[in-house]
């Protein structure tokens, strides 16, 4: 009679690091490919475009797409591609600018928030709450009205920023304050560490996944609130190009020439759309536990 096999040892199941995680994520790879595409559409554009984005060739207004124009040109002669690309660069640069001011400034409060607690804490998070009644449109109004220069870019990007320090503000509290409650921060305290100390070294890294993953996300709706600024002619002034002005110089030409409404839109989709999946298959590889959750959640 043979006798059975003993049962080896158990091998405990390989973990995945970040890299291999974030590349097993179909929304992640996705997300980053149309990004990285739009970031070096934008460097590109700082040193090359097909054409001069202040061209005006009246001769050449309302060309169809050709050899010599892609995409075609606009009612002034300028190559829309030119335009688009540029566009690209003033979008990306005013959501890079804002989303960092804000985190900045939302992460600080947060933490103050967290560490200090008390009264402070019902300040902040209550005045974070008011500031939600405040969009980065009515800001942006308020600061090109007690601005001596008037509407601009730096107006723009300034009022996105002070939208976007509530939401940094919440995420950075709501995490920081189950962080304050673990036992290494009480043997941070016990070892006669400052409470800044504690929250510079041992809070804030710990903040890092969920403050990324926000920051993405709220990259995506900055250039949207950009893009619509821009629109409203609160942000990009002429004749810097933005993707926000060209819909608006196209919406007169909607019926005549409908594609110069058709790509400006086409390139603030699939900007947000890449950051938004960016920010999705960052939040599951950076807590697996939210990825089979989210695919049982009905669409």
């Amino acid at each position: 009679m043979t006798r059975p096999l003993a049962p080896g040892p158990v091998t405990p199941r390989r973990q995945l690091g970040l890299a291999q995680r974030l590349l097993r994520q179909p929304r992640f790879v996705a997300g980053a490919v149309l990004v990285a595409l739009f970031i070096s559409i934008a460097l590109l554009a700082e040193v090359w475009t097909p054409w001069p984005v202040d061209g005006i060739n009246m001769k050449a207004r309302l060309l169809p797409a050709s050899a010599a124009h892609w995409l075609g040109t606009d009612p002034l002669g300028r190559d829309v591609l030119s335009l688009l690309m540029a566009g690209a660069a003033s979008s990306l640069l005013a959501g890079a600018i804002s989303v960092t001011l804000g985190l900045l400034a939302g992460a600080l409060l947060g933490l103050l928030a967290a560490m200090r607690g008390g009264w402070l804490d019902e300040l902040i998070m209550r005045a974070a709450d008011f500031s939600f009644a405040f969009p980065a449109i009515l800001l942006a109004t308020i600061l090109a009205a007690a601005s001596a220069s008037g509407p601009g870019l730096d107006i723009a990007i300034l009022a996105i920023a002070l939208a976007m320090i509530p939401t940094f503000t919440r995420v950075t509290r709501a995490s920081a304050g189950v962080i304050w409650q673990m036992e290494y921060i009480a043997a941070a305290r016990a070892a006669g560490r400052t409470e800044w100390h504690i929250a510079l070294r041992h809070v804030l890294p710990n903040l890092a996944s969920p403050l990324i993953v926000q920051a993405t996300l709220q990259f995506s709706i900055a250039i949207l609130a950009e893009s619509a600024l821009s629109y409203l002619g609160l942000g990009v002034q002429p004749p810097a190009p933005s993707w926000g002005r060209m819909l608006s110089e196209a919406q007169s030409m909607i019926f005549t020439a409908p594609e110069l409404a058709f790509y400006p839109g086409a390139a603030i989709v699939l900007a947000v759309m890449g950051l938004n999946l960016l920010g999705d298959g960052l939040r599951d590889a950076l807590d697996p536990r939210l990825a089979p959750l989210r695919r049982r959640l009905p669409a």
